[in-house]
């Protein structure tokens, strides 16, 4: 695993990355924040030794190193799922090369579904804190000890100063930040009814299907985490409507309008 991602790494330092404090992982249909950067370097996931291959048509598949508000940055344009088929050391692979290039803070951003129904479609959430429902961990992996501590303390996973700086950059944009608990499951079929409530009985504010795993991972490496969704459908139980791609897409944009705001705030406060 270990010479797995030293050879990753290598090959971008060798590609011209440089050492990057600050990451950020793009979720389902969030990509416009890439035409607000000055592109420095891209880079297909196809072209890295090692790196997982992206399978899932809204997710793209490369690492953008550039400049946001004059500050360096490294864009993840396309994350890993379990129910690609991938497992957790492969899911989790692009925060584990990106501590290798030198990254201490991380920006996750997902699609959800809001459980909370006080939660409005294109709004935002702030993760506060998360429930893993994928039935496993990717720490439980065999030698996992070699990349860093089997037994990683969650019990503050979201870095406090960056939630109050995201807290604060919202209310000067005007931007409404719900906040709140992410259930990650393994999908991708949606919930059932019966699920939602269930859900919302366990203390889930919205619910996705990736995350986790990653934050999981990046506070064993002792990367700073913070993790933003934009809620892209309601999840009433009492109303459950079929799935429409067309409209959760639309939705993902119109929330990602307040995230690439938050995020240049962020940058630019660094």
């Amino acid at each position: 695993m270990k010479n797995k991602i030293e050879e990753s790494s290598l090959y971008l330092k060798k590609k011209g990355i440089p050492i990057v404090k600050m990451g950020i992982v793009l979720g389902t249909g969030l990509h416009d924040l890439v035409s607000q950067i000055k592109i420095l370097k891209q880079i297909s996931y196809t072209d890295i030794p090692y790196f997982p291959i992206v399978t899932q048509k809204f997710q793209k598949g490369f690492i953008i190193y550039g400049t946001l508000r004059g500050k360096p940055i490294i864009i993840f344009q396309g994350r890993f799922h379990l129910y690609e088929g991938y497992d957790y050391f492969e899911i989790t692979y692009l925060v584990r090369v990106f501590k290798a290039l030198g990254g201490s803070e991380l920006i996750l951003s997902n699609a959800a579904g809001a459980i909370d129904l006080n939660f409005e479609k294109g709004q935002l959430m702030l993760i506060k804190d998360h429930i893993n429902l994928q039935g496993g961990s990717p720490l439980a992996i065999r030698n996992i000890g070699e990349l860093g501590d089997r037994f990683v303390d969650m019990s503050n996973p979201y870095d406090s100063n960056l939630i109050l700086k995201t807290i604060d950059i919202a209310k000067k944009e005007g931007i409404i930040l719900q906040q709140g608990v992410y259930a990650s499951v393994i999908g991708p079929q949606l919930e059932t009814a019966a699920e939602y409530r269930y859900l919302k009985i366990i203390g889930a504010d919205a619910v996705g299907m990736s995350t986790v795993p990653e934050v999981i991972v990046a506070r064993q490496l002792g990367i700073r985490v913070l993790a933003i969704s934009v809620l892209t459908d309601k999840c009433d139980p009492d109303d459950l409507q079929l799935i429409n791609i067309k409209e959760i897409m639309e939705m993902a944009k119109r929330g990602e309008k307040d995230l690439v705001k938050i995020i240049k705030g962020l940058v630019g406060g660094t």
